[in-house]
């Protein structure tokens, strides 16, 4: 990304857009000089608490319980060292570069709001680290999600101050060695900067913000597929009639039942038994007929989430947090670094994947079974010498019943930690690490719908489906040709899959 292009870092205007294309595209950070002044204003405020050897949390003291030890002022640097050093004992896979990238981008745009009391050094390193694509081995593990992300950001400080390890150019490396061979300094930790970079939410809100946009494209891609479900099980689109959406009015039905008619506008298979005698059901299945209202609430708790996230993006998270306004500022302890706001989000985000998969895999249960579809058994021209497509609903049932379990709430939970300060924790970087499995989950479900919806519609040829519903047809049998004998189709699943993840079949409804 050009200079020109750069993603300017104030503390307050964040955008997810901006988000993801550091996180995603390797996209340029840079610090802005407001920023910078506030910064420089607060970091005032702590050095005269230093200077006059007042009393204030993590500047002069100890954390957590031991927040009533007082530490002398030739010790401060060396406290600063050893929170670091000691929180950092994270363990299980590492955090891959989209979420490092993610949570280093977030860490320096909260530092830069000027609530922390650290020197823009401090974010100014974080951004020449991004740029330079320094990016710490950040273990997944070790968050309770309360007192920030402290074991992660720790991982995430220890690079910045020379140690750890790090990812650079393909190799991982001693953090030190990453950052020499980068050319970047390390830094020296003063009062409170240890603190600040370990105490904030960006562990969690990174993997949220990062499962949001795929969350998105799925949302899209579940309504792709049900309208192709529709007309493979000949359903009607009567339900979507935007007068029935008006008469509840959330904004997600609305959308579902507008996406529906469109994708199904002009479908050949739909006019070939309107006609009561041509088929005499009254009224479809649910995972049919209700799609509006079941995908819809899916959509409004995405929307919801969405706000809680951009929040979250431009906020102060760590704790003490420094004002610079009035006489001589004022350092205030709270409890900004809690994560509850986030685990719920993540829990409510886990509800509305498991929701989806849920609907979909029924979908495909209607269309492989003769007696709902009136379509061959198991959509196989021969059935019995032929299994067909009766694994895949398997497959299906196994996948939507292991994101059952993994929707179980985890914001309710709480284990009380550092001798019963930290007493009421909200398990938030747990709940937003599962999102990834569910997110995997989930488009493999949607991949197998296409597939049984698309040689459900084979079926029924030489009648095609609606002109938008029919490219997705198309994008399906560009990686999957039709059933005529069985196949191993592990390969096409993962191939639908991929494309899911692309947005292929999402830009379907968001251009049509």
């Amino acid at each position: 990304m050009s200079e020109s292009k750069a993603v300017h870092l104030d503390g307050n205007g964040l955008m997810f857009g901006q988000l993801y294309e550091v996180a995603l595209a390797g996209a340029r950070v840079e610090l802005t000089a407001d920023a910078r002044g506030r910064m420089d204003a607060s970091r005032a405020v702590v050095e005269r608490i230093v200077r006059e050897n007042a009393t204030a949390y993590g500047v002069n003291t100890g954390f957590g319980e031991l927040a009533e030890v007082r530490i002398s002022a030739d010790q401060i640097r060396q406290l600063q060292l050893n929170l670091v050093r000691s929180h950092a004992c994270g363990v299980g896979a590492p955090l891959d570069e989209a979420e490092t990238r993610a949570m280093m981008l977030l860490r320096a745009n909260a530092l830069a709001k000027g609530f922390s009391g650290v020197r823009p050094a401090i974010v100014e390193t974080l951004c020449q680290m991004l740029n330079g694509r320094v990016h710490p081995v950040i273990p997944c593990q070790g968050s309770v999600g309360a007192s920030g992300d402290l074991a992660p950001l720790a991982h995430l400080a220890l690079v910045v101050i020379g140690e750890g390890e790090a990812n650079y150019n393909g190799e991982r490396l001693p953090g030190g060695e990453a950052m020499q061979r980068a050319k970047i300094a390390p830094v020296t930790l003063e009062a409170k900067d240890g603190l600040s970079l370990l105490n904030g939410t960006q562990g969690m809100l990174a993997l949220l913000a990062l499962a949001l946009t795929q969350a998105q494209i799925l949302a899209d891609t579940a309504d792709v597929a049900a309208a192709l479900s529709l007309d493979a099980l000949r359903g009607s689109p009567a339900a979507f009639d935007l007068r029935v959406a008006a008469a509840r009015p959330h904004p997600g039905a609305i959308r579902v039942a507008q996406n529906l008619l469109q994708l199904n506008a002009g479908s050949e298979i739909r006019e070939s038994h309107r006609a009561a005698d041509r088929d005499p059901r009254v009224q479809d299945a649910y995972s049919l007929r209700c799609t509006p209202q079941v995908h819809g609430a899916a959509r409004d708790s995405l929307t919801q989430i969405s706000g809680v996230l951009a929040i979250e993006l431009n906020s102060a998270t760590d704790n003490p947090l420094v004002f610079s306004d009035g006489a001589n500022g004022e350092i205030i302890s709270g409890g900004n670094f809690h994560g509850q706001p986030l685990a719920m989000a993540a829990d409510q985000m886990a509800v509305a994947l498991a929701t989806l998969a849920g609907i979909s895999e029924r979908r495909v249960a209607q269309i492989t079974n003769p007696h709902a579809s009136l379509l061959p058994a198991f959509l196989t021209k021969e059935p019995g010498l032929n299994s067909g497509f009766m694994i895949l609903q398997v497959t299906a049932a196994a996948l939507t019943s292991e994101m059952k379990a993994m929707s179980t709430p985890h914001s309710v939970d709480s284990i009380p930690t550092s001798a019963d300060q930290e007493d009421y924790v909200s398990m938030g970087m747990a709940a937003a690490r599962r999102l990834r499995p569910m997110l995997d989950n989930l488009r493999c479900a949607i991949a197998i719908e296409l597939l049984s919806a698309c040689q459900g519609i084979d079926l029924l040829a030489p009648l095609r489906t609606g002109k938008d519903a029919q490219r997705a047809f198309e994008l399906v049998r560009g990686v999957s040709a039709r059933v005529d004998a069985d196949r191993s189709l592990a390969r096409d699943i993962e191939a639908v899959a991929e494309l899911i993840a692309s947005g292929a079949f999402a830009r379907i409804v968001r251009t049509s």
